[in-house]
């Protein structure tokens, strides 16, 4: 016989429906009858970088911009229920794929509660997507490196039998394998289960270091513009990692201004961290919530990238650039997610901004489990 539930501890009472709000990850809004903002959680002040004081009172048209005109249409009704997952759109000029949904209150005709979850950070809190099964990278590099060692090996025995006029063909040959080879390391990284032990960083350090680096390789016409807050407490990261993620960002920007160099208009790189309270994503690996409150963000002011290819920009062997391998965005959200963080890229349109937002956890949060 099913024992009767046990009943609260009367020093201990369940959190009522404002606590429960409040604590949500994903952003909820409550719409009046008249589409304006009646209230709002923390979530959705975070989402949308406004205060609630100034964000109440507004119409919902001019907060939330569906590009999908069908989302638009609904979303200004008062029919039923909504439902769109994976859809576009922008957010105070910010261009974001998000879910969203649209209810009416049974109790409050005409009142609605709309709720709206971004999907880079959906993607990036666990690895149950299935993009790269785990496992199936060291496979195939288990069964790709052997030939090509052997491979090789002959094109330097070759190499040593053939006139001086014909080594170069001996010599491309090793140089292809050994560009294979390391495209298989990369590949191996995006499977591998395992990540470094974190520990409190300087992100500011962590900049500088990657800036040195992507300098000695070429940033020549391209104005470098840091706004730091150097208020910030360290973050928990792995150095290294964490380094390694903002090389790659740089380094693409500093690829996608290129053509601004040539033709001589302004190329800039914005590298600004800040601290955005509030913050927070669900870690599904972990089964736990991860607040990341510091952001770093790369913005340049180039073409930005295809809008068919912005969903997928995380995704391994997707890339932009004609020789690119399309592992180095896959590579840098796997870093991040290691280190419990997340990475989401939005366009600004009206500024002419491309950003890539890294969000990182405080060292030593009470809230985040150790690793």
């Amino acid at each position: 016989m099913a024992s009767n539930p046990k009943e609260p501890e009367s020093d201990n009472p369940p959190p009522d429906a404002e606590a429960q709000v409040s604590s949500l990850v994903f952003a909820l809004i409550l719409i009046d009858p008249n589409g304006l903002v009646a209230q709002l959680n923390h979530s959705a002040e975070s989402l949308l970088r406004t205060s609630a004081k100034r964000l109440i009172g507004q119409d919902l048209a001019t907060i939330i911009s569906p590009l999908d005109d069908r989302v638009s249409a609904w979303l200004a009704s008062d029919d039923g229920a909504l439902v769109a997952r994976d859809v576009r759109v922008s957010l105070a000029g910010r261009e974001l794929s998000v879910n969203l949904t649209m209810s009416g209150l049974a109790t409050h005709p005409g009142w609605r509660v709309l709720t709206v979850s971004e999907l880079a950070h959906e993607k990036a809190s666990g690895e149950e997507t299935g993009e790269h099964p785990v496992g199936a990278p060291s496979i195939l590099a288990h069964e790709i490196k052997n030939p090509l060692a052997a491979i090789r090996g002959a094109a330097q025995l070759i190499s040593r039998k053939l006139a001086s006029g014909d080594q170069s063909l001996a010599h491309m040959i090793t140089n292809e394998v050994d560009r294979i080879a390391r495209l298989i390391d990369r590949m191996q990284l995006l499977g591998s289960k395992g990540s470094e032990l974190t520990e409190p960083c300087n992100p500011h350090e962590a900049i500088r270091s990657a800036l040195a680096t992507v300098r000695a390789v070429g940033l020549e016409g391209i104005e470098i513009v840091e706004e730091f807050d150097p208020s910030l407490p360290p973050v928990q990261a792995h150095q290294d990692s964490l380094e390694q993620v903002l090389i790659n960002l740089i380094s693409n920007s500093r690829d996608a201004l290129q053509s601004s160099i040539e033709s001589g208009r302004p190329a800039r790189i914005i590298i600004k961290t800040r601290y955005v309270g509030g913050l927070m994503f669900s870690a599904r690996r972990q089964g736990r919530t991860v607040q990341l409150p510091v952001e770093i963000s790369v913005a340049d002011n180039g073409p930005g990238v295809d809008l068919d290819l912005r969903d997928k920009l995380f995704d391994p062997f997707v890339t932009t650039k004609p020789s690119g391998q399309g592992l180095g965005l896959a590579l840098v959200r796997k870093l991040m997610r290691d280190m419990d963080g997340s990475i989401s890229h939005e366009r600004d349109g009206p500024r002419g901004l491309t950003y890539f937002r890294l969000h990182l956890p405080l060292a030593d949060d009470p809230k985040r489990g150790r690793k």
